[in-house]
């Protein structure tokens, strides 16, 4: 059974509030310039350090803290098995902690692939005692402390009016939400669909702004579709496979453009998959067809919702296939999802999906 996090509405371990930070790197002044930069900061507690994966793995098993940094090189076992592991064994918020994130960008997507939320820099211990980095790692874990509920409650929703909807004949449009575990996921999406696939494909994937050109290359890679970051009033066109490419909202404007804003500056995850989706569903009416992967929260499941009122096919992966089972899973309770299906069957739903919302009938099962 995989353990399902409530995103906003909770953490991994019930408590004061406070974030307790679990350490996981085989140096000990990393370990030491992390535990500085931990308890430098109100709210912060080291909860434990391990030397290295597999006793980080054990660790979280003993000990779950609301967060854990992970080294990515270390004996034994390195930071990508360890939090596959933990991921699939004792599920709780990893944030890759690593000397140089952008000399390791493959490694640090195969961690993110299997579940771990972001990546930053170690802090490097001066001789003087000070640390340099530590603002980024701080900013960092106040980020996922949002996300995890230790900062405020709940992220607000964003459900503005839909608007009339924009003339017909549009072409056809599939769109693609995920979070955590998304990498791996999306990727597979992709791999999926037919080799001929000429529909636009447009994906929100919750990453930091300085990993999408990356994860871009990455996803190619990974699923043999050429992945390009969208431009500022890029019209989405037949074949296209386009990522979101920096730290605001992605939305659709009523000309069918998609444009980056800064607002909702409320919005906890940027960019959101709620904000995009509603700002579809305001502006294209259809034929498409919608899906919300794996991850943390709840971004992503009134704007499925949305799509679907305005007639739109909607699919959401099964908590068997998910590495959390948190954004699908709000999806599902609310009726945003006509299909929930295994990763392996996503693609095929959702051309199936595109084909039914041309002919004008129901998917659901």
């Amino acid at each position: 059974m995989r353990y399902v996090f409530e995103g906003e509405a909770r953490s991994c371990r019930p408590g004061p509030p406070f974030m307790r930070i679990g350490i996981v790197n085989d140096s000990v002044m990393a370990r030491e310039a992390l535990r500085r930069v931990v308890t430098s900061a109100e709210g912060l507690q080291v909860a434990w350090t391990a030397r290295d994966g597999a006793e980080g793995v054990d660790m979280v098993r003993a000990d779950m803290p609301d967060l854990v940094l992970m080294d990515l090189f270390m004996p034994k076992m390195d930071g990508v098995d360890s939090t596959r592991r933990i991921m699939k064994e004792t599920p709780c918020p990893i944030l890759v902690v690593t000397a140089t994130v952008s000399g390791q960008i493959d490694k640090v997507y195969q961690a993110m692939g299997f579940g771990a939320l972001d990546a930053v820099d170690t802090p490097v211990l001066g001789a003087c005692g000070n640390c340099s980095g530590g603002a980024d790692l701080l900013k960092k874990i106040h980020t996922i402390g949002k996300l995890v509920g230790k900062y405020q409650p709940k992220c607000p929703a964003w459900t503005p009016p839909l608007a009339p909807p924009p003339g017909q004949g549009l072409e056809p449009l599939v769109v693609i939400g995920a979070s955590t575990g998304g990498p791996f996921a999306v990727a597979e999406v992709l791999k999926g669909l037919p080799r001929d696939w000429s529909v636009a494909t447009v994906i929100v994937q919750h990453v930091d702004a300085f990993f999408v050109a990356g994860l871009a290359d990455w996803l190619r890679d990974h699923s043999g579709r050429r992945v390009q970051l969208v431009a500022d009033g890029h019209r989405p066109a037949p074949g296209d496979f386009l990522l979101a490419a920096t730290g605001d909202h992605l939305v659709m404007d009523p000309d069918g453009r998609l444009r980056y804003s800064a607002e909702p500056k409320s919005a906890c995850y940027r960019p959101s998959v709620d904000v995009f989706f509603q700002s579809v569903a305001r502006n294209r009416p259809g034929p498409g067809a919608a899906a919300l992967l794996t991850g943390m929260g709840r971004d992503g499941a009134e704007g499925l919702l949305a799509l679907k009122r305005r007639g739109w096919r909607t699919v959401a992966q099964d908590e068997a296939s998910s590495v959390v089972w948190g954004m699908p899973r709000a999806a599902f309770e609310i009726g945003a999802a006509e299909i929930v299906a295994p990763l392996d069957e996503v693609a095929d739903a959702l051309v199936q999906g595109l084909a039914a919302a041309r002919a004008g009938v129901s998917v659901a099962k």
